[in-house]
């Protein structure tokens, strides 16, 4: 019974400590994790620079090793420290974990690194959205989540309008300027032009010539700067009633069973396994 007790108890206290951030050791880990994170982005970054590369290949394949080392022992640690290893594993955060560590071990069976390595390895920088929802920015992160949540049916009703007035735009523009030498050769090239027109993009690979199509794409862009903040209105609406209701009453506690996170100060199951918390 004893032995029984000792291995419970320091499952549960490198459960608080890979997990959760409200105590020392916890906030220690995250801003550890979140300097090593960093650390292992600017590797990749420099790494795809061919002559730094060539120049410091050795230091940076040394370094590129202790951050994967690092990176699968904390996998570990998360997969032992919860009682339903499977649930960590095949959760969002568990694949990205997953996806962070193995690409220096696959470098071994390719015999040598590949930029879709490299970009599996920027990965990476996703597992600071973990440390930042721990963290003192749990209640905010939770109001951006559940504002964009409420906001995809508005936005996804917008953008399906940006779409058809497009389309619309574009065929315009193609009985506009389809027989000039503008670049308007079809109508789905010209739906192209107007998304980059409407988008402010405007990367000028097509234009139009004559007055009319000028004058119709002024239009367009004028229109565009109204357009890009919409978006930007709807969530900013649904963050105001999050506030307003404060839904944002979570802490840093995660389930140790599941590993399942953003529960209530005064939950005593997790919502998703039913476990009771910090038993």
């Amino acid at each position: 019974m004893k032995n029984k007790l000792s291995n419970t108890n320091w499952r549960f206290k490198l459960h608080e400590i890979l997990y959760e951030a409200d105590t020392p050791l916890g906030k220690l880990f995250d801003v550890t994790l979140f300097i090593i994170i960093l650390a292992s982005i600017v590797l990749v970054m420099l790494e795809s620079v061919e002559q730094f590369d060539a120049k410091y290949h050795r230091f940076l394949d040394i370094a590129e090793w202790s951050i994967t080392i690092l990176f699968t022992i904390e996998y570990i640690g998360r997969i032992i420290s919860v009682k339903r290893p499977l649930k960590y594993i095949l959760s969002f955060y568990g694949i990205i974990d997953l996806l962070s560590t193995i690409p220096k071990y696959l470098s071994l069976v390719l015999l040598g690194p590949s930029h879709s390595l490299i970009a599996l390895r920027a990965l990476r920088l996703m597992r600071i959205f973990r440390i930042l929802k721990l963290a003192r920015f749990t209640g905010e992160s939770l109001n951006f989540a559940k504002a964009l949540k409420a906001s995809r049916a508005k936005i996804a009703v917008f953008l399906s309008f940006v779409l058809i007035l497009c389309i619309i735009l574009g065929t315009v523009m193609y009985l506009v300027e389809g027989n000039q030498d503008s670049g308007f050769t079809s109508i789905p090239r010209s739906v192209y032009w107007a998304i980059v027109t409407l988008t402010t993009v405007g990367y000028g690979d097509i234009a139009p010539i004559t007055a009319l199509g000028q004058f119709i794409a002024s239009i367009i862009m004028i229109m565009g700067y109204g357009i890009i903040a919409v978006p930007t209105g709807i969530v900013s609406s649904e963050i105001t009633k999050n506030k307003n209701s404060n839904t944002a009453q979570t802490n840093t506690q995660a389930c140790t069973s599941c590993a399942a996170e953003y529960h209530r100060d005064n939950a005593e199951f997790c919502y998703d396994c039913g476990c009771k918390l910090n038993d």
